[in-house]
């Protein structure tokens, strides 16, 4: 059986239990969200998760040469809500009208602290094999973390920079 280090293990643990975390807060977005097409849309992000939980555990099987990792993996898959989630669906419940946006934004921040986490993991990693899991972990949660700001800034309206300065900060107009 091949050894699992604490390095791995973490990066196994965490990808995993992010990626369970995101799944709930998107079904909870999708509930909480009235527009048909925002439902659609944090549905398939939902799922998206699920398939992200697949790939991560392709790629530790991978990187490890077997899958007797999962045997030395503790990770919640199913269960009651996680308290990040009710933590989050508590803040989109605040934002009337407006929970799509802030399902986005909250989305986007969690890509970020993961995409942090992961950096940092990979930089301190003395494990090459450790290394190799965070950093393909951060190119995934790039990746998330860019469709959700796409989508945002579509809903927005915004993401756009102006050609030339069509004001003045000093007030004066």
């Amino acid at each position: 059986m091949i050894k699992v280090t604490p390095e791995i293990k973490k990066a196994i643990e965490g990808a995993l239990q992010l990626e369970i975390e995101g799944r709930q807060f998107f079904l909870a977005a999708a509930e909480a969200t009235s527009h048909e097409k925002g439902k659609k849309m944090f549905k398939w992000l939902a799922d998206e998760e699920v398939k992200h939980m697949e790939i991560f555990s392709q790629l530790f099987s991978e990187v490890l040469g077997n899958e007797d990792w999962r045997s030395q993996i503790q990770y919640q898959e199913k269960g009651e809500e996680l308290p990040l989630v009710k933590k989050l669906k508590e803040r989109i419940s605040q934002t009337k009208g407006k929970q799509e946006v802030e399902a986005l934004s909250i989305g986007i921040e969690l890509e970020q602290r993961a995409i942090q986490l992961f950096e940092e993991a990979a930089r301190q990693s003395l494990d090459p094999k450790a290394r190799e899991i965070f950093t393909k972990i951060v190119e995934e949660e790039k990746f998330h973390y860019d469709l959700l700001q796409a989508q945002r800034d579509s809903l927005t309206k915004s993401g756009y920079w102006l050609d030339s300065s069509e004001f003045k900060m000093d007030g004066l107009f």
